[in-house]
């Protein structure tokens, strides 16, 4: 099969890209390579990807006007998995134009451009941040997303419900993914991983927000991998049983779909934090701050429909892929 991913230089894109080129698809790789965060380490996983039988790579902004397209006509892709985004919650409090220009407006050229060619599947990156204000644990996705607490947020639930505007006019297979909190090997420097074990090694304190009253349902990449392609090779089909009477946010009349893909395991900051401590060899110094704008205390996947879809639900155990992700992130960075 041959697959466009688009953002294939970034954390997990590249995973993706590594596995499906790995079973023997072909894989179109684009990617505008941002500097939200060092182009280097970007530039990185796409040697790695540069290495391998089937890839090919076209540096695309998808903001950009009528490229997609021609893109699309060249080279018909058989399904999409569309990964690019504008990424970060703190961040949308500032540049709030780039998350419309990459999370809306390149979402809609995406959207056109599969219309017009007509992949037997698109499946897109959303997050758990739809679930903004919702205090009811675990989340599901037949809950009300509504209130988004952050533009990011705002922005994905805009993505479910452009994908299902053009599932339910044109046919078109779509399938959006909630991802919960992904870590593991290659990770974004901004996400706490990175930042915490830089900080851990370097001897410098790392925030911990809420003064550690927090729970994160962190999710191991390769399980995130894992299920992704898994629903990517089950185009989304229409619900036979949808009653428009008493509307299901997880389903529709049209070929749409929304999953959870979490660990279903919540674990606490601080136990993180002893768990990375552990991992990395070395004591954490612990600066305790309020929480954030655009935050929430508790994250947790209720992955039911995910494993009912397609026979999988992630996990890995949270001390075997932060052991995981050290080993990388010391050789990586230098840590010896």
């Amino acid at each position: 099969m041959k697959v466009l991913v688009s953002g294939c230089a970034g954390f997990i894109g590249m995973h993706c890209a590594e596995r499906l080129l790995a079973r023997g698809d072909e894989v179109l790789g684009i990617d505008n390579l941002s500097p939200y965060y060092p182009v280097e380490l970007k530039r990185d996983r796409l040697r790695r990807l540069e290495q391998k039988k089937g890839f090919r790579f076209v540096k695309l902004d998808l903001a950009g006007a009528g490229v997609l397209g021609k893109l699309f006509a060249k080279h018909r892709p058989q399904a999409v998995l569309h990964l690019a985004a504008q990424p970060g919650v703190r961040y949308s409090l500032e540049n709030p134009d780039s998350y419309v220009q990459a999370n809306l407006v390149g979402f809609a050229n995406l959207l056109e451009a599969a219309r017009a060619h007509a992949p037997r599947h698109l499946v897109y990156a959303s997050s758990s941040s739809v679930y903004g204000g919702n205090a009811r644990l675990p989340w599901s996705e037949s809950d009300n997303v509504d209130h988004p607490v952050s533009l990011y947020a705002a922005t994905k639930k805009s993505n479910e419900l452009m994908a299902h505007v053009y599932s339910h006019l044109f046919g078109l297979p779509t399938t959006g993914l909630r991802f919960f909190t992904v870590y593991g090997p290659w990770g974004r420097p901004d996400m706490s991983p990175v930042l915490f074990a830089r900080a851990i090694m370097d001897g410098q304190p790392i925030k911990v927000f809420n003064h550690g009253d927090m729970q994160r349902d962190f999710t191991y990449v390769d399980d995130v991998v894992e299920g992704t392609l898994r629903v990517l090779d089950e185009p989304a089909a229409p619900d036979p049983a949808f009653n428009a009477s008493e509307p299901d946010p997880a389903t529709s009349w049209a070929p749409w779909r929304v999953y959870n893909i979490g660990n279903h395991q919540p674990v606490g900051l601080l136990d993180y934090i002893a768990a990375l401590e552990r991992a990395l060899g070395k004591e954490a110094i612990k600066q305790f701050e309020p929480m954030q704008p655009g935050d929430v205390r508790s994250t947790f996947a209720d992955t039911r429909r995910l494993d009912g879809a397609v026979g999988f639900s992630p996990a890995t155990p949270l001390e075997e892929g932060l052991a995981r992700f050290a080993q990388w992130f010391k050789r990586y960075y230098g840590y010896g």
